[in-house]
């Protein structure tokens, strides 16, 4: 069956059935990274409950950490944030940290109501970018969580946002706003970027990327994602608008409530930048508010621009895309 909906995949992206008849080349997956959690994670029985009361003795949270095998972004964020200084000497001071697998068969305690094995336990909290990090208080109660990698100084701000107890006064995006660098980055050209402000009026399916001038990872984004030509072939099958997240700009949501570029973020709870949000038909059909490289970005916008989402599980449509794009020859490098 999926092979079938790969093979459809390849005609949809414009490559010839020719090109994967008489003994085709496959195409190889490469870039994933198999990466070791650090030795001071904690060894939890994972009853969640006494690991939090344990950790707030101690003045301290509980730093749930999902992560899947192969994830190149895990990867990433464990190298440079949970065992590079000065991040990793914050995390211990200020958090007892516990090892998760997505597809783990472990049981887990969340809660005296909650048990189940690691990778149910995950599709219970949505947990649907790895790494997945959730934050958990004395009470055991989930005070953040954070989908998806996140450049070193944004996660600071998720940690100091926690290890202050600001979540009791405050939500994360107002403190973002308040403490955070806002010169980081200058707005860069895209030849794709729509004049457009009015989601609402765009027919056909809309990719809102969110930028501003803190976005640590906009650079990375534009050199190595908008610029592949692979990618720019997909989102020339949707309409591409850039929303500027500050108070000055004002825009048009896909419902007709005229916003700020600030308030149109807090409003889909857009904690990341670039954090990107897809609609069609008049609703949202994805957001991603972390970093995604080429291949996965590819995957979202031509699960939007086919309108597969409709009758797909996203999740099977990666894989028969995926499947598509070896079976035509072409490598599949996940860690760009």
């Amino acid at each position: 069956m999926l092979r079938t909906i790969g093979l459809s995949i390849l005609l949809a992206l414009g490559l010839s059935s020719v090109a994967v008849a008489e003994e085709p080349r496959v195409g190889q997956v490469t870039g994933g990274a198999h990466h070791q959690m650090p030795d001071y994670f904690k060894e939890s029985f994972l009853e969640f409950a006494d690991d939090a009361e344990e950790a707030a003795e101690a003045d301290k949270h509980v730093l749930l950490f999902f992560q899947l095998n192969a994830c190149p972004y895990c990867d990433v964020m464990l190298r440079d944030v949970f065992e590079a200084d000065p991040y990793m000497s914050y995390i211990q001071t200020h958090f007892d940290v516990i090892g998760l697998n997505v597809r783990g068969d472990r049981e887990v305690v969340f809660n005296e109501d909650i048990t189940l094995i690691e990778k149910d336990l995950a599709k219970q909290l949505n947990v649907f970018a790895t790494p997945g990090i959730i934050f958990l208080n004395e009470e055991n109660n989930v005070v953040l969580r954070i989908d998806g990698f996140r450049a070193p100084e944004r996660f600071q701000q998720a940690m100091e946002f926690v290890s202050s107890r600001s979540y009791e006064r405050i939500d994360f995006n107002a403190y973002v706003t308040a403490n955070g660098t806002k010169d980081v980055y200058q707005l860069r050209d895209y030849d794709l970027y729509a004049d457009v402000t009015d989601l609402s009026a765009v027919e056909g399916p809309v990719v809102a990327v969110f930028e501003d001038g803190g976005c640590y990872d906009c650079n990375l984004f534009h050199d190595r994602v908008l610029g592949n030509a692979f990618v720019n072939q997909r989102l020339q099958e949707v309409s591409l608008v850039r929303v500027i997240a500050d108070d000055e700009h004002k825009y048009t949501d896909i419902d007709g409530e005229v916003l700020s570029g600030k308030a149109l973020a807090d409003k889909y709870q857009m904690t990341y930048r670039p954090g990107v949000l897809m609609f069609d038909k008049g609703q949202l059909v994805n957001r991603m508010d972390s970093m995604l490289y080429q291949h996965h970005f590819s995957v979202q916008v031509k699960y939007l621009s086919t309108g597969s989402w409709e009758h797909m599980e996203y999740r099977q449509f990666s894989r028969a895309y995926r499947g598509g794009l070896l079976d035509a020859g072409m490598d599949v490098d996940l860690g760009l």
